[in-house]
């Protein structure tokens, strides 16, 4: 009987494990789910029927991941990105499949002649963003090169949002709908690279949320676009070597990065130190670190002078508004500055049960073909259920479950890959659209340039 094996069973798990349940019944596999904690595990597979099972692994113990993948066909890894590589190892070793939604590393990559060898699958970025954003420009890019048209410019931003219905008084607009500490650290890791009408562009990391794009995504409104880290790494990817514009970035509402880079800017999000002492500070006096002394003036006066924010200004009212000046303490005595602001965003930022959250997709795509120029705008938009059911479990988890089947059915090509090529994008789309509506419009409009 053919065994697949979860590791890790976080919050991106919630539509995944439900999935996997389903192919129990149509596929006959024997379904395992284990995570560092047992009662994870336990409360995301729910009631236990014939041939599934929970368990507990510690990824860092060899011997215990090399027992549980030594048995199974298909391991997926859900673990943190930097944890994957261990996992890899172990199913060459084994002989099992691989599938990830993590960015695909050089390290992986290096495996691709040995997973060839051996027939393995190693799927990586098949998640929300990167994965569903790979497939749905691919199959918009390949439908443009088979009728002739050549890629002059590619755009491709995604959100994990709040639902207008669940944004309430919060003036930032944005809640936590995945792993917090990642958007703490967002725009830390290195310069932004890009390309624009055939030049390339840099953003250092301190002025990444300075450097925003503004656009309306038909049916959800206005956005800011900041760029992602490195979009020029896509460029071989997507097969866009001659493309003169290719940009990738994340959606948030306006307004967000002003008040954001007012973090960057005190120092908030760095993560390269430690401050000692925390439990004896309130977060007026975390804030008040960062700013020049004065026994006379206020926090709040002197962080307005110090980033030159007035006195009504709706940034000024963000940061009120997400507790930096409150005196509530931590529960923790040191910490860098980027835990310190997650465990504050944190208070004001996690989802109440009843939120929605929200993910919206947009592509602009232009090209030329038989001597005309024209342009294609793609979006997508999915509205979560609740807290515990968000569109973002649904559009991490499901690409991976369809995945998962096509592996099954012996559809896949082995190696180290992402989900950029038909057999791939073709079926896995079709099906998130069928049967859970994460679908797209497209409007294509003939224009003069760029």
């Amino acid at each position: 009987m053919t065994k697949v094996l979860l590791i890790g069973a976080g919050l991106s798990t919630q539509k995944l494990v439900p999935y996997l349940k389903g192919l129990v019944q149509s596929h006959g596999i024997e379904l395992r789910v284990v995570d560092r904690d047992k009662s994870v595990a336990s409360a995301r597979m729910g009631s236990i029927v014939e041939r599934c099972s929970i368990g507990e692994l510690d990824i860092t113990d060899s011997a215990a991941l090399d027992a549980e993948i030594s048995s199974c066909s298909i391991t997926i890894s859900m673990v943190p990105a930097h944890m994957h590589s261990a996992v890899a190892k172990a199913c060459l070793k084994h002989g099992s499949h691989l599938i990830t939604a993590s960015y695909l590393t050089k390290e992986m990559e290096a495996l691709s002649q040995e997973a060839q060898q051996r027939g393995l699958v190693f799927l990586n970025e098949c998640g929300l963003d990167p994965g569903i954003d790979h497939m749905s420009a691919m199959q918009l890019i390949e439908g443009i090169r088979d009728k002739g048209g050549k890629i002059k410019l590619f755009e491709s931003f995604t959100g994990g949002l709040l639902s207008p219905s669940s944004e309430g008084t919060n003036p930032w607009r944005y809640k936590f709908t995945w792993n917090p500490r990642n958007v703490v650290l967002a725009g830390q890791g290195g310069a932004v690279k890009f390309l624009q009408e055939g030049k390339y562009k840099y953003i250092p990391p301190h002025m990444v949320f300075r450097r925003t794009e503004f656009m309306n995504v038909e049916g959800y409104g206005r956005f800011e676009g900041l760029a992602n880290r490195d979009s020029l790494k896509y460029r071989e990817a997507y097969g866009l070597t001659e493309v003169e514009t290719l940009y990738r970035g994340t959606l948030r509402r306006p307004g967000y990065a002003r008040a954001w880079d007012c973090f960057v800017r005190l120092g908030m999000t760095d993560d390269s130190y430690v401050i000692k002492g925390l439990k004896q500070m309130s977060f007026r006096d975390f804030t008040n670190l960062f700013l020049a002394y004065n026994p006379h003036d206020s926090v709040e006066l002197k962080l307005k002078y110090y980033l030159n924010i007035p006195q009504d200004s709706e940034i000024f009212s963000k940061l009120e508004w997400a507790g930096i000046f409150s005196d509530s303490t931590f529960d923790f005595d040191q910490g860098t500055p980027a835990q310190c602001l997650e465990f504050i965003l944190r208070k004001v930022w996690s989802m109440e049960p009843e939120d929605k959250d929200l993910i919206v997709m947009y592509h602009k795509i232009g090209w030329e073909q038989d001597g005309s120029l024209y342009m294609i705008e793609s979006s997508m938009g999915v509205e979560g259920e609740n807290a515990k059911n968000t569109a973002m479990a649904g559009t991490v988890g499901l690409p991976l479950g369809i995945a998962t089947k096509i592996v099954l059915e012996g559809k896949a090509p082995a190696g180290v890959q992402r989900p950029m090529t038909k057999s791939w994008y073709n079926p896995i789309l079709a099906e998130l659209a069928a049967d859970y509506g994460v679908k797209f419009t497209e409007k294509t409009v003939e224009y003069r340039g760029y």
